[in-house]
């Protein structure tokens, strides 16, 4: 190799290749001349500083005085070829750099603009949780300042197995001058040397779900683009705060009440662990009957299996959860093991919790006399034989003293107008729709009106709340006749939590117009035309004599006699004589009241979970051979947890809480267990009891830091084999910031023996998500109509 003159610049086989980063062809030879030491050093050029600083292993000084002159370096070259770079200085050497993404800032924090804007940001993780149709910031570091003219970018933003343009899971993000609302777009709003922001909008329809982001540049037509994909990933949620979005909910208040953090993780492992097509994620329609069908586990291995038998040694008893929160952490832990067991207003709490997490206002419903139509008639049947005895085997119609489900508010574009806001879903495994045990979104203004053509599941909700109860009695023949009917004998004081309190909300006006009305008439033979036995209304029956049982105050308690009164009204102007079972009564145009009693001993083994009793009456009136048949379920009150806040209420400040039990049995109750959890007061814990004597008084002191701030409410359960579905609510009140305390520690328990503590009544077993029953349909509030918060 020849030797080079003192100061002679750098040369390079093609100097098209000087000045370009790595993803372009970099040099492929490079000869080095070293000054001689005492010789003037002439200035260095701009591709020589530009390409040093590239490439210090190649370019390193020497600190050696050796005239020598360094061997040629030699490189593979790629073989895609580059754009020649004009050599006009070094300004016009760092303007054509390929531009490249260094990082990507997905301002994620809690305390930041995005998830303040967005309502996020008592959510848990560090993720960019955001909500759609609504716009975000990113921040991206790039390589060397953006030029507009020149460079491009944009953003790519992937959701599902196999991300689709045309399924919208694959989102090209345009970089553009300025943002228009409904489409996927950026735009440039701050510039800082080599760092850029952008905000970027999403459309209301954009699909849910988590979203990898990549961040694709390049700074001409002919180069070929470079990709950043960022280690951090993007959670998209429905915006009920978004006018276009199909759950908007013009309410703040409501908006407050109707949605919460929840646990996001579990909530986006159900939607991966359904079937459903991340293309479908963006109707909320559609993902809200997903949720109803993944809640439960009877043929999807869902979150929760369904256990009415009364023995749940291999799980945990229904009446035992105090919280969804844990029910939904064990699924999620466990990568999708069905949790046991539940109950209605164990999956009502669970789809509450999913789908305001999701971002879908959602409230828990209870409805009393709630039935159960088992084949699509519209009615609740109950058949006799010829001597008035009941036909266990065909009975299947039921109705239960509650039943608990869900509302959600969406937009309804799939129906005709006037059938938006709330949707009735219900989780609860009762009958199969499309071949999966699931029901809803079915529209409440369509059951009302007893439109129950229209989707998903309303001729089923419409027979919860508003079904006559028909009974039937077989002939000599073995065909059937209708002998009695009642109209008002299902779908009483449906029930909500009212918003921003814990009183409760009726909302029977929603489901139904009022009873007896010619309104309420027309909805039901108007819904019975599209079931089974579409003629059950084609003829009038004469009726001159009604049946019904009341129960005072309260109701029955347990422990003690069950006593109902059962009313006989004679609407004639003639005697009537009836016989019920083997009391006879006579009628003189007036009515009559009979006393009936079940004694303690009779029914105190008999019992399962919700203490829930049916009594049965048929009869004759002699005079005009009419048939009285009534069906009347009660359950017997038990007493609640009394739960007491002890000392000031700080976030980071230990305090107590005080819970109380008597015992209402004159028996001992074995194995008793407490389950307390408090949402941002302490996490689910179990309290092992033992034994408790016959009225005795069980206290229980719990310690701990509450860690979020706001008014809190802490929930207790009891279980044991006796005694099933008893429930306490305490409320916090409103929480400040305070220096963090010690570490909480275990509850402490003490049990009184003697005569049961008097205390005010609050919410019954059954009532966890409803209210107490009471004459006249008033009804006395309680303090936990939400379920499982």
């Amino acid at each position: 190799m020849s030797p080079r003159m003192p100061g002679e610049r750098l040369t390079v086989r093609d100097t098209s290749e000087v000045g370009r980063f790595s993803g372009a062809a970099p040099p492929t030879r490079v000869e080095l001349t070293i000054h001689n030491e005492g010789e003037k050093k002439q200035e260095e050029g701009g591709c020589r500083r530009w390409f040093r600083k590239m490439c210090p292993c190649c370019c390193k000084r020497q600190n050696s005085t050796s005239y020598d002159v360094t061997d040629k370096v030699e490189y593979v070259k790629p073989p895609a070829p580059a754009k020649p770079k004009p050599e006009n200085g070094e300004a016009k050497e760092i303007e054509e750099m390929k531009l490249s993404v260094c990082s990507v800032d997905l301002l994620s924090s809690k305390m930041g603009q995005n998830r303040q804007e967005h309502h996020t940001d008592l959510y848990h993780g560090d993720e960019l949780i955001i909500r759609r149709g609504q716009t975000f910031q990113i921040e991206l570091e790039l390589n060397r300042p953006f030029n507009a003219d020149n460079d491009k970018l944009h953003l790519d933003l992937r959701t599902g197995p196999l991300p689709m343009v045309s399924k919208g899971t694959h989102v090209i993000v345009p970089l553009v001058d300025h943002l228009e609302d409904d489409r996927w777009e950026a735009k440039i709003v701050e510039k800082n040397s080599n760092k850029i922001k952008l905000s970027v909008n999403s459309p209301a329809s954009a699909v849910i779900g988590l979203y990898g982001v990549t961040v694709t540049t390049s700074s001409s037509k002919d180069e070929a683009p470079t990709t950043y994909n960022s280690s951090n990933s993007i959670v998209m949620l429905f915006n009920p705060w978004c006018e276009e979005d199909v759950v908007f909910l013009d309410d703040e208040e409501e908006r407050k009440e109707y949605f919460h953090e929840g646990i996001l993780e579990a909530c986006l492992f159900i939607l991966e662990k359904s079937d459903m097509p991340p293309s479908g994620r963006g109707d909320p329609v559609n993902v809200v009957r997903v949720i109803s069908a993944m809640i439960n586990a009877q043929d999807d291995f869902g979150v929760l299996v369904g256990n009415w038998s009364g023995d749940y040694s291999d799980g945990v008893s229904p009446s035992a959860w105090s919280s969804s929160v844990e029910i939904l952490r064990k699924y999620l832990s466990s990568n999708g093991t069905p949790v046991s067991y539940g109950q209605c207003w164990v999956f009502s709490g669970i789809t509450t919790t999913v789908l305001r997490c999701l971002g879908i206002p959602a409230r828990s419903v209870t409805n009393f006399q709630s039935a159960h139509d088992t084949d699509v008639s519209l009615t609740t049947d109950v058949y006799f034989d010829e001597n008035m005895k009941l036909i266990d085997y065909l009975n299947r119609d039921s109705v239960w003293n509650f039943h608990v489900w869900n509302d959600c508010w969406l937009a309804r574009p799939d129906l005709p107008p006037g059938h938006g806001g709330w949707q009735a879903v219900d989780s609860t495994p009762q009958e199969t729709s499309q071949g999966t045990f699931r029901c809803g979104p079915a529209s409440v203004n369509a059951i009302r009106s007893g439109q129950v053509y229209l989707k998903h599941d309303t001729p089923f909700v419409f027979a919860e709340v508003n079904s006559d109860k028909i009974y039937w009695q077989r002939k000599l023949d073995g065909t059937f006749r209708q002998i009695q009917s009642e109209k008002k004998a299902v779908g009483h004081c449906i029930s909500t939590k009212a918003v921003g309190s814990d009183e409760r909300a009726d909302i029977t006006h929603l489901y139904k117009h009022p009873e007896g009305s010619d309104e309420e008439r027309i909805a039901v033979e108007t819904a019975s035309r599209y079931g089974s036995k579409p003629d059950v209304y084609s003829s009038a029956m004469a009726e001159d004599v009604c049946l019904e049982v009341k129960m005072e105050g309260e109701g029955p308690r347990m422990g003690a006699d069950a006593q109902l009164s059962i009313l006989v009204k004679n609407l004639s102007s003639q005697p009537r004589r009836t016989t019920l079972h083997s009391q006879v009564a006579v009628m003189y145009y007036t009515e009559k009241t009979i006393e009936w009693v079940l004694p303690y001993q009779q029914y105190q083994n008999q019992l399962v979970d919700q203490a829930a009793l049916m009594l049965t009456l048929s009869g004759r009136v002699n005079e005009t051979q009419q048939v009285l048949a009534n069906q009347t379920s009660f359950r017997l009150r038990t007493p609640d947890l009394k739960i007491t806040p002890l000392g000031d209420a700080f976030v980071g400040k230990e305090m107590a809480a005080k819970i109380t039990f008597t015992n209402p049995l004159p028996r001992m109750l074995k194995g008793v267990v407490f389950r307390v959890e408090g949402l941002g007061l302490q996490e689910g814990h179990e309290v092992v009891v033992g034994d408790v004597g016959g009225h005795s008084i069980v206290t229980l002191t719990e310690h701990f830091i509450p860690t979020q701030p706001g008014p809190r409410k802490l929930v207790a359960s009891l279980d044991c084999k006796q005694l099933t579905q008893h429930f306490g609510v305490g409320l916090v009140p409103n929480l400040s910031h305070f220096v963090p305390g010690r570490a909480a520690h275990p509850g402490l328990c003490s049990i009184q023996h003697g005569p049961p503590l008097l205390q005010s009544r609050g919410p019954s077993p059954g009532e966890s998500c409803g209210l107490e029953e009471k004459e006249d349909d008033r009804h006395e509030s309680s303090t936990a109509y939400s379920t499982l918060e």
